[in-house]
């Protein structure tokens, strides 16, 4: 087939550049061209294995591990061009903090964490683009496309396995600002109600809160009381896919803006104050870094059409 090409099963032994990486960002690396929902298709259907075993999308590969990928028509891509002025001053200036292992920016919102399906370049396509001569950078987490703030992104292989392992021992505080509609009778709520991922008609990805899925904090609390709305904090007590949305729309208040988990009415009225996106922002992150392991507090400010959002509210 013009423009394909047809690989054959490949056997790939893990090394130290890819260690502790999950399989699925492993595969979109070695599968150029691939869409993002065929290599979840390929992984829950097990045709790919890890020392002759089934695995999850989630499953961290180990040095010495064996990756079988099964025969896979890729799309031939183009090399991606150059980024533009504009591309690269708005990485630029998002930068908020950077040392030898660690880069952290405050992501805009719009901006995907990396390509996929309709998206030629996220975040960390257009940093490797930016820093060619970084050839190790990689997601430590990720955000949703809508939401913006403090994104990390590991300049080495050991930075990353150390920063997964402060997320897997919940040693990375992580607090986020969101404009939610309506009020609660106390300041600060509690939402521990697990979370489970559900696969939808036409492939759209919902969450839910469901005794059968995983554990999920998320503590909130009021800073700005408005007449219909709340400027709240959350800080999460565990990182799964849409926690503070669901939590929020579990609690009765659907985050403003959320056109998936929120109120369509109530958006549409916040879209003619001039509210064009998901009013949620990843505000903050605190944590021991260095060789020192002294305390890292890096905070990101709201980008000015929130705090235009904000100061309509305080004058209504």
């Amino acid at each position: 087939m013009s423009g394909q090409t047809q690989h054959k099963v490949r056997l790939l032994r893990i090394g130290d550049e890819a260690d502790a990486q999950r399989i699925d960002n492993f595969l979109l690396r070695h599968l150029k061209g691939v869409p993002r929902s065929h290599i979840y298709r390929l992984l829950r259907s097990g045709q790919v294995r890890v020392n002759g075993k089934r695995i999850k999308q989630h499953f961290r590969l180990s040095v010495g591990d064996e990756v079988r990928i099964p025969p896979v028509r890729t799309a031939q891509v183009a090399a991606p061009g150059k980024l533009t002025d504009q591309q690269k001053q708005l990485l630029n200036n998002a930068i908020v903090f950077e040392d030898k292992k660690l880069l952290v920016i405050n992501k805009p919102s719009g901006l995907a964490v990396h390509g996929g399906s309709g998206i030629s370049l996220g975040v960390i396509e257009q940093l490797r683009l930016l820093r060619p001569e970084e050839k190790g950078l990689e997601l430590v987490h990720r955000l949703d496309r809508a939401t913006s703030g403090l994104l990390m992104i590991a300049k080495r292989r050991s930075a990353l396995r150390s920063l997964h392992t402060l997320q897997r021992e919940n040693r990375i505080h992580k607090s986020y600002l969101a404009l939610v509609q309506g009020d609660w009778p106390e300041n600060r709520m509690r939402v521990d109600a697990p979370l489970r991922k559900n696969q939808l008609r036409g492939g759209e990805r919902m969450v839910t809160v469901d005794d059968e899925g995983k554990p999920a904090l998320t503590l909130f609390r009021v800073k700005e009381q408005f007449r219909e709305s709340m400027l709240v904090e959350a800080e999460l007590g565990s990182g799964r896919t849409h926690q503070i949305r669901v939590h929020a729309a579990h609690l009765g208040t659907p985050i403003i803006g959320d056109d998936k988990y929120g109120d369509a009415e109530i958006n549409r009225h916040y879209r003619q104050l001039g509210l064009k996106r998901l009013f949620l922002h990843a505000w903050k992150l605190a944590f021991e870094w260095g060789e020192e392991g002294k305390k890292l507090k890096l905070a990101a400010p709201l980008e000015p059409a929130l705090e235009e959002i904000l100061t309509k509210l305080r004058i209504t």
